[in-house]
């Protein structure tokens, strides 16, 4: 494996939404041509199972930090601001 393979950091998390979010915002253009459309398509299904993976390890980091007396891990939900003002 090339030396730079591991030395490569992906984007945060917050990068790969904006560029998700932008995508989205190209996409909703109803002048782009279809072979542009389709590669954002494309572009954007693949940032988001990356964000997604990204949402899950953290709830498992989360998950982890919440441990209970006893060594045992107890999942609790994280309520996010959104979630508490609905």
């Amino acid at each position: 494996m090339p030396q730079s393979a591991k030395t490569d950091k992906p984007e945060p998390f917050e990068k790969n939404l904006e560029r998700l979010d932008a995508i989205v915002r190209e996409l909703e253009d109803a002048d782009l041509p279809l072979d542009k459309a389709l590669q954002l398509y494309e572009e954007g299904m693949k940032l988001s199972e990356f964000c997604h993976k990204q949402l899950e390890e953290a709830e498992g980091r989360i998950e982890i930090l919440s441990k209970k007396a006893g060594g045992k891990v107890v999942a609790e939900p994280f309520e996010s601001e959104d979630t508490e003002a609905s």
